[in-house]
């Protein structure tokens, strides 16, 4: 018999989810059949699948030791620990991503990404230890195209990963943008509403003005800080969260990104013109986890960003 520990970062989970992460060998199967045949318990007392686990909790596991045998994947210690860190308390983690590197890899392997940076960073300043952890590893709570730019925020705990994902879900955590936009636009602010799907054969986002099957409704508002001849340089807020959206948004409206070729634009370069330079905590409750952060913003742009505010 083996006894799990139910932690903090293992806590508020059914036991199923845990189970699956905590024992990776154990088959999915085998899992539900041992318990319902009382071979793995929580407290010693029956449980039920979707039970969930509280902080303190023991589950036993009348099961053969193999289902044990777990290594611990450290590929995070083959890549670089070099990132910019905007914003770090206890709980969360803000991170500058450059253009051209992933968030999360895309090909098993060892493969260079923001996720594995911020691992090795959490690592080596003591945060992180995967050989303590059960079920739990600090992951990003959103993600940016490779070739955005900009502030991604993490959760280096189980609760505060939780709050800033269902923050983010509800839109009480408002991301802003920076883009440069072809031409001058005439409206110098407005909300771009239309009706989304993305197209899986050419990874573009398709936009209708009224609904069509498989499509949602998409809400962005902008304002033109700046005229600046050919282009202009906007500020973009999103009011909901959809793939491509701000980039296929203005393509719709004939302004493509400045060197958004996939979108129409006429500009040559490696990459959209378009930084995710704030996050405003905007809390309506009064009890998440993160509670102490409402009204606090994450304000971070790089030098060429600022050289452009600044043409």
């Amino acid at each position: 018999m083996r006894e799990l520990f139910i932690n903090q970062n293992d806590a508020d989970q059914r036991v199923d989810k845990f189970l699956m992460k905590a024992l990776p060998h154990l088959p999915k199967s085998l899992m539900y059949k041992y318990i319902r045949n009382k071979k793995i318990k929580v407290n010693r007392k029956r449980c039920e699948i979707s039970q969930r686990l509280q902080q303190g909790d023991v589950i036993q596991c009348f099961i053969k030791d193999e289902f044990f045998l777990t290594e611990k994947k450290q590929d995070f210690l083959q890549v670089s620990k070099d990132i910019h860190v905007v914003y770090e308390d206890d709980d969360i983690i803000a991170v500058y991503k450059p253009v051209g590197l992933l968030v999360q890899k895309d090909q098993s392997g060892i493969q260079d990404n923001l996720t594995d940076r911020m691992l090795h960073y959490l690592y080596d300043h003591h945060q992180y230890d995967p050989y303590r952890e059960q079920s739990f590893t600090p992951a990003f709570a959103h993600r940016l195209d490779r070739n955005t730019e900009g502030i991604v925020l993490a959760g280096k705990c189980a609760a505060a990963l939780r709050c800033l994902s269902e923050k983010l879900r509800t839109h009480e955590i408002e991301k802003y943008y920076l883009c440069v936009v072809e031409g001058e636009m005439k409206l110098k602010q407005g909300d771009l509403k239309f009706y989304h799907r993305k197209s899986e054969m050419d990874n573009k986002a398709e936009l209708f003005v009224t609904k069509q099957p498989s499509t949602k409704l998409i809400h962005t508002s902008y304002r033109v800080l700046k005229d600046m001849q050919e282009t202009s340089l906007v500020e973009v807020r999103l009011h909901t969260g959809k793939s491509h959206q701000i980039r296929a948004s203005f393509a719709f409206i004939h302004h493509p990104l400045y060197g958004d070729v996939k979108y129409g634009a006429k500009s040559q370069n490696t990459h959209q013109a378009l930084c995710a330079y704030k996050v405003v905590f905007h809390f309506q409750s009064s009890d998440c986890y993160l509670q102490r952060l409402n009204g606090l913003e994450i304000v971070y742009i790089d030098d060429k960003w600022k050289t452009i505010m600044k043409v």
